[in-house]
């Protein structure tokens, strides 16, 4: 039987046990983490990873870093230790990596459905959708500045696809809130509308204390005490200079036991030099300098330490997304947090394109292939991402969250018990004939191969059928679909009052600004 014969029997024999159209059968529930059971692709050789460390000691005694804007700050590095002169701060070398051996390897962050919790590190990877887009875009809406509506609408949406397991926190800046009290909103919503873990505010001290509040309310003040419930995500301002922003969330956040992912964000010949090594180098750094200040706040509080390392055009300077450089740099900063001891993060299905297409589909692609193999630990902008980062995709967040199902069983690895061996199906197939209709077939084919939603395997016929669609429309329609059928999962009616009612007050305690 020819290949062409072979796949129009298997199409024939699946529509007769399915159905037709675009029904799909039963899969198996996905696990809160992914467990990866295959290796960490390993790019750099050891010479060339003790080089990037020495550089990175080189920065961090030499150079040093700027810490501005925060006179506590200062204190703190001054009680550990370190050479303040003025604002800026430096280390010698191997204090900031001895520093770092405090923070946790791995971590549990925990959800408040506890079979939804994560763990951060090790062996494990987490996916959470876009983080940060002012804009958003739709199929039929095309694309605009984003709303409290559709910050709600992509919370139920992220916390129904079961290939994302954290729903971060500013999926997209609701624009129509008050900067001054948007974070209570968009903390509340990933409380009351997702059982999954998620992150809290930043951008001011006063907002990541309310977050921390807030989580308090929800888990209880004596489990988050022992307990990561939380986290915050911070980038330094890069090259070399650490705001406030920063600090203070590390006060706040790791001061209370919980988490900081911190993450330079480097476009590379513009917020670091323009050849790769020097920016790896940098970033690394950077993110190493923040791990050993969140351990001066408190000793043993979770760190993550991150990678946004990206390239650029240099005839018009606009980042680009998908291209060796980056890619490459995903693979080498997840060996050295390895060799670091930390957890890593990394971003994920990034792309400069305005559109789902296929610039899209390519760029993402590459990029969250680097991130899977490198071994990030927590991945931001797993899916959603759109136009470098400043538009969320509502497709794209569903297109992208079922590639990361794929993921999944890549990183899974695979199986080899008696039934993946299938010696029982030889015993019952002739020579030269087909598995299609026998016993081992008929017991796994529910969730032998990972069942792409998204993607249309049927002839053309059949697709012509149901109406041509292209992936674009699926995804739309599979977004509304998730929020038509969408049910908020149960709170504790007391714990939603007291969040309420504090989310009331500390508004009518702050004016409206809108900056």
């Amino acid at each position: 039987m020819s290949e062409q014969r072979q796949a129009r029997a298997a199409r024939g024999s699946a529509r007769r046990r399915g159905g037709r159209g675009r029904e799909r059968s039963p899969v198996a529930a996905a696990p809160a983490f992914i467990k990866r059971e295959i290796p960490f692709y390993e790019c750099l050789h050891e010479e060339g990873l003790v080089k990037l460390e020495q550089q990175a000691d080189w920065i961090i005694s030499e150079i040093g870093l700027e810490f501005r804007d925060d006179p506590k700050a200062l204190e703190i590095w001054k009680a550990g230790g370190a050479d303040v002169r003025g604002t800026r701060v430096r280390l010698d070398r191997g204090a900031a990596r001895e520093l770092c051996q405090s923070a946790p390897t791995k971590f549990i962050q925990h959800a408040r459905n506890p079979a939804k919790s994560v763990e951060i590190g090790g062996s494990s990877q987490v996916f959470a959708p876009v983080y940060g887009p002012p804009f958003v875009r739709d199929l039929e809406g095309g694309r605009r500045y984003g709303t409290m509506q559709d910050f709600e609408n992509l919370v139920k949406i992220a916390t129904r696809l079961p290939s994302l397991h954290h729903t971060g926190l500013v999926i997209v800046e609701p624009c129509d809130v008050p900067v001054s009290k948007r974070h209570f909103d968009m903390v509340y919503a990933h409380m009351k509308y997702n059982d999954k873990p998620h992150l809290g505010a930043i951008t001011e001290k006063s907002r990541a204390q309310d977050s921390v509040d807030m989580a308090r309310i929800l888990h209880g003040e004596e489990f988050m005490e022992q307990n990561c419930v939380i986290m915050g995500n911070v980038n330094t301002n890069s090259p070399l200079l650490v705001d406030r922003v920063v600090t203070e969330a590390a006060q706040v956040y790791c001061g209370a036991n919980q988490g900081l992912v911190v993450a330079p964000f480097i476009l590379g010949g513009a917020m670091g030099p323009v050849t790769t090594a020097a920016s790896i180098a940098q970033a690394f750094a950077e993110a190493m300098m923040v791990g050993a200040f969140t351990q001066l706040v408190r000793k043993g509080a979770p760190f993550v330490l991150g990678n946004f390392l990206s390239s650029m055009s240099l005839k018009s300077g606009a980042p680009t997304f998908g291209m060796p450089e980056p890619v490459m740099s995903n693979l080498i900063i997840g060996q050295l947090a390895r060799r670091l001891g930390v957890p890593l993060r990394c971003g994920g299905s990034l792309t400069a394109s305005k559109l789902p297409d296929a610039q899209a589909a390519a760029e993402s692609a590459d990029s969250m292939l680097s991130t899977a193999l490198g071994g990030a630990n927590f991945v931001l902008h797993a899916a959603g991402w759109l136009e470098g980062g400043l538009c969320t995709g509502y497709e794209k967040l569903v297109i992208d969250a079922d590639r990361l199902g794929g993921y999944q069983v890549l990183l899974g690895g695979l199986p080899l018990d008696d039934n993946a061996l299938a010696r029982d199906a030889y015993s019952e197939v002739e020579p030269a004939g087909h598995f299609l209709g026998c016993a081992h077939t008929m017991a796994n084919y529910e969730t032998a191969y990972y069942d792409a939603q998204l993607s249309d395997s049927e002839n053309v016929e059949s697709w012509e059928e149901q109406g041509a669609k292209d992936t674009a429309r699926r995804a739309y329609e599979r977004w509304n679909q998730l929020l038509n059928d969408f049910e908020a999962p149960p709170l504790d009616e007391a714990k939603d009052e007291e969040l309420r009612a504090y989310v009331e007050r500390r508004k009518s305690e702050i004016p409206d600004a809108w900056y």
